[in-house]
């Protein structure tokens, strides 16, 4: 592998003490990528411990197999579907489940998947290459208010409006096929330049989120977390932008909130459901020399939590 292609684990140690690995527990790394939180997950079971790895990249599938630890299995699947695999596998409860949100350098730094405007390449965009729409395709057919739509909510981007109107317009001349051609398209359409960022990033972003569906796979695997969760069980999630962090923010501090119900129900305190998750420590960030040594993981934020006792 080329230095251009190597992964950088990010918050690798904090995320694995977050999980508060047992030695004979059952564990599930949602998202594979290339490995760094499994292998150490690995490392800190015993014999009898177990770990299921869920990738939807089949590149990440691909590097999983490498891995011969009888303690470990990789499943092709988008973790939307994780109460299914787990159930497929057999099992019933987990004592732990990681998720981290961000894509990988190689699925950056590699021009094919078309993720970076960085590279010239063909535009992809796809987490799972084995089926669905490119952005290629998807933009040769989406309409100029549903291109400015996605830009604004997946990328938070206030030219929307008129990065979409370019790029409708561009495409009546030449279809829009390349990393290069949209990156150029959107530098164009831009009225002022933010330091340090390049006018593409947000909109690179918001058409990946939008065509994998992100927001909407990390909505449904959520709930699904707590219900495969053992008491006690840990919860962590590793986002990379706001609209993440926002969904996983509300979803474990809803979960740790006890029940409402309306104050005129002949319901005693001791007779509300309890939680079902408590909050583990502070959102984490990762430390300076971390983001000195791999600047990708500056926009990182970790969150944990664990099923309480009378979840069940």
């Amino acid at each position: 592998m080329s230095e251009a292609f190597l992964h950088k684990t990010v918050l690798l140690d904090e995320a694995v003490d977050g999980l508060n690995i047992r030695p004979d527990g059952v564990y599930v790394d949602c998202t594979f990528g290339r490995g760094g939180h499994s292998r150490l997950i690995l490392e800190k079971l015993g014999e009898q411990g177990r770990l299921i790895a869920l990738d939807r990249d089949l590149a990440g599938v691909e590097e999983a197999q490498k891995i011969t630890d009888p303690r470990f299995q990789i499943v092709h699947s988008s973790f939307s579907r994780l109460r299914d695999v787990l159930k497929e596998l057999g099992v019933a409860h987990v004592d732990g489940v990681l998720l981290d949100l961000g894509i990988s350098s190689p699925q950056i730094d590699e021009a094919v998947r078309g993720f970076s405007f960085r590279f010239d390449g063909p535009l992809d965009m796809r987490m799972d290459t084995s089926h669905g729409q490119t952005a290629a395709e998807w933009l040769a057919d989406v309409t100029e208010q549903q291109l400015g739509e996605v830009i604004k909510n997946y990328g938070e981007e206030r030219y929307a409006k008129q990065i979409a109107r370019a790029i409708v317009a561009a495409r009546s001349g030449e279809p829009v096929v390349t990393t290069r051609q949209l990156s150029q398209i959107v530098a164009k359409a831009f009225k002022s330049r933010e330091p340090h960022q390049d006018p593409a990033t947000r909109t690179f972003q918001a058409i990946r989120i939008y065509l994998n569906q992100e927001l909407e796979e990390l909505s449904l695997v959520l709930p699904q977390c707590v219900d495969v969760l053992a008491p006690f069980g840990r919860l962590v999630v590793i986002s990379f932008h706001s609209l993440e962090d926002r969904v996983v923010k509300r979803f474990m501090r809803d979960g740790a909130q006890p029940a409402v119900f309306p104050a005129r129900l002949p319901l005693r305190a001791a007779e509300l459901p309890a939680p079902h998750l408590r909050l583990v420590g502070k959102a984490a960030r990762p430390s300076a020399a971390e983001v000195s040594a791999n600047p990708r993981s500056r926009s990182a934020t970790m969150r944990v939590a664990e099923r309480t006792e009378a979840a069940l």
